[in-house]
């Protein structure tokens, strides 16, 4: 399991600790482990476009450690999915993806997304009425806020905030999927604005849409579960499907990284 965050092993309401388990109990061989610079891993924090090493390393010690290991699923939840991707094509042990609400967050990206999946809401809510009417809410601010999204949103070019500008998140990695020619699930939750920005990215890019198109490429849709999935059931939920899509892998893929 690569790690996104920042945060250690553990995971949001120790998802990850209670995923391993679940594997586990399942017979699937399951690792968790801390970029360098975060939990109990020393060095210097790095961001996740830089953790290919880290997974490299990662794998290395698992297949190591589990008798006739030989490749393995990567699972990343947000920028540990957009790692997860940006290493596998590379690597040829890595044999199939499990990611989880990926991060292609742009800047004008972002701000289309806030501004149709948020604001457009937020309009057709009467409380927002009602504090418009009895004078309690910040009306000047909210309207400041609105017209600097606005802006960006419209800007020209994708305004990615990553080290290669000239090449956008979101086209690098269709473009790493695109070579990564083994099995996918993607996971995507219904209350997270960073799903949300993935799902209108597919929506208008081509290389998303053929990539969907893929018969070894799964989607499934949680509506009501929020970006970490705050909820018991629905991290159950995840773990239940993680297992489900492994168990129709084939043999030898089984084990999960």
């Amino acid at each position: 399991m690569v790690v996104g965050g920042p945060q250690y092993r553990v995971g949001s309401h120790r998802q990850f600790v209670l995923l391993a388990r679940h594997l586990a109990a399942t017979g699937i061989s399951a690792m968790r482990f801390d970029y360098r610079g975060m939990g109990d891993a020393g060095g210097a924090l790095r961001t996740f476009e830089d953790a290919g090493a880290d997974i490299a390393a990662a794998i290395d010690v698992f297949l190591s450690e589990v008798e006739g290991l030989r490749e393995v699923v990567l699972w990343g939840l947000c920028d540990a999915a957009s790692a997860a991707v940006l290493h596998a094509s590379d690597d040829p042990r890595v044999a199939g993806l499990v990611l989880v609400n990926p991060w292609v967050r742009t800047e004008r990206g972002a701000a289309q997304t806030v501004l149709r999946h948020y604001y457009w809401r937020r309009l057709l809510q009467p409380e927002l009425w009602h504090k418009l009417a009895t004078l309690r809410m910040d009306w000047r601010g909210s309207l400041k806020s609105f017209v600097t999204l606005l802006r960006r949103a419209i800007r020209a070019g994708n305004g990615c905030a990553s080290r290669a500008p000239d090449t956008p998140l979101p086209e690098r990695l269709a473009a790493r999927l695109t070579q990564f020619r083994h099995p996918v699930l993607f996971v995507l939750s219904g209350r997270d604005l960073v799903a949300a920005e993935f799902r209108d990215r597919v929506e208008a890019m081509p290389q998303w849409q053929a990539i969907f198109a893929r018969p070894d490429v799964m989607r499934i849709d949680l509506p009501e579960a929020d970006h970490t999935f705050s909820s018991t059931r629905w991290r159950d939920e995840v773990a239940v499907m993680t297992v489900e899509w492994l168990r129709k892998l084939p043999v030898k893929a089984l084990p999960v990284h």
